[in-house]
């Protein structure tokens, strides 16, 4: 059944995405290039149509043949909700405060419902307790945080799927060494749905995700790392440590906009990884270093969690924090002379 599992969502997903890409589907949404783009061409943003299938048609067998467990139901009663207004927003368009209101709606049943709550903070050594009324307000500004954060970094080619397959799939080992079946079941199949998908997104890419496929993987990156911090298979700095690439980026982003008052909800070309590209490094080369990181996180967690070391984590915490903050530093005073904005390629 194992097989079954972990084969059918990655399936589902590429057969789907493939009839997806192509200019004749009746469900088209053509992706234009704008100042935040990275592409060149008109590009169908459908992609995460294909992403979403694959997990919830999956999850509805193990659900069928094996029962969840019952907070499972919470996680997907806001992925619903979060994918159903993406899917308008792809296709229509929606205000921010509607979509804003419906991502703190799926938090709020993600947390009443499924009981995820952020009621400590935990680090090597370190452990707060956080009252309840704060815990509410740090786990809902999370959610909404990390929905929106994978929907910030979802702009070239190949790099939102991949930091889910590295991540989810990290995830699913993290659970594998804890012995928690469910979680890492979960975690695998979001990931080989997410490898489906890369098949035709890996540059050049064919296909986008669109906002149905990045708010959806936002959401459950943020639902998962709440599981298993509330459940005790891994604490909440290991989940982030696990996406730091995505986390650190769209942050520092969003702080040094804000520092130099620009209007940071505007579209914008300033993410690292958007400056590495139009540097002159192009999207291939970009994206491979990019999984070369997040594999680096993903292995950083692994050994955290399976050592069990305090000190070991804490020697890692500080490697890869000082690591990331000489990238940022030195990525952030690039140069982009003006023929690279119109001269990269994909």
């Amino acid at each position: 059944m194992i097989f079954l599992y972990l084969s059918l969502p990655m399936l589902i997903s590429a057969v789907l995405v493939y009839f997806l890409s192509r200019q004749s589907s009746g469900l088209a949404m053509l992706d234009l290039p704008n100042e935040r783009s990275l592409h060149t061409r008109p590009v169908n943003r459908t992609g995460g149509i294909g992403i979403l299938l694959g997990i919830v048609l999956t999850c509805l067998l193990v659900f069928v043949i094996e029962s969840m467990p019952e907070n499972f139901l919470a996680i997907m009663a806001g992925l619903f909700m979060v994918a159903g207004i993406s899917l308008i927003d792809d296709k229509r368009g929606v205000s921010i405060k509607i979509r804003l209101l419906i991502h703190i709606l799926a938090g709020f049943v993600l947390v009443s419902q499924g009981g995820f709550l952020f009621n400590h903070f935990e680090l090597p050594y370190i452990l707060i307790e956080i009252p309840n009324w704060l815990a509410y307000l740090f786990t809902l500004l999370f959610i909404i945080w990390s929905i929106n954060l994978y929907n910030f970094m979802d702009g070239m080619d190949g790099l939102a799927a991949g930091m889910a397959v590295i991540g989810f799939g990290a995830f699913a080992l993290l659970g594998l060494i804890k012995g928690a079946y469910f979680f890492t079941l979960i975690s695998a199949i979001i990931a080989m749905s997410n490898l489906g998908f890369l098949l035709y997104n890996f540059p050049p890419a064919k296909i986008f995700m669109g906002d149905t496929g990045s708010s959806v993987l936002g959401y459950l990156m943020a639902a998962l790392i709440l599981w298993a911090d509330t459940a005790g298979i891994f604490p909440l700095w290991v989940g982030f440590l696990v996406f730091s690439p995505f986390i650190l980026d769209a942050t520092w982003t969003l702080l040094r906009r804000a520092v130099a008052k620009e209007k940071v909800w505007e579209a914008h070309r300033t993410h690292l990884y958007q400056r590495l590209v139009l540097s002159g490094w192009g999207h291939r080369r970009t994206v491979l270093y990019e999984y070369a990181v997040m594999m680096v996180c993903a292995v950083g967690s692994f050994m955290a969690v399976y050592f069990d070391s305090n000190i070991l984590s804490v020697g890692m915490f500080f490697v890869l924090f000082i690591t990331y903050l000489l990238l940022l530093l030195k990525v952030s005073k690039k140069q982009l002379n003006g023929n690279s904005e119109n001269n990269y390629a994909k």
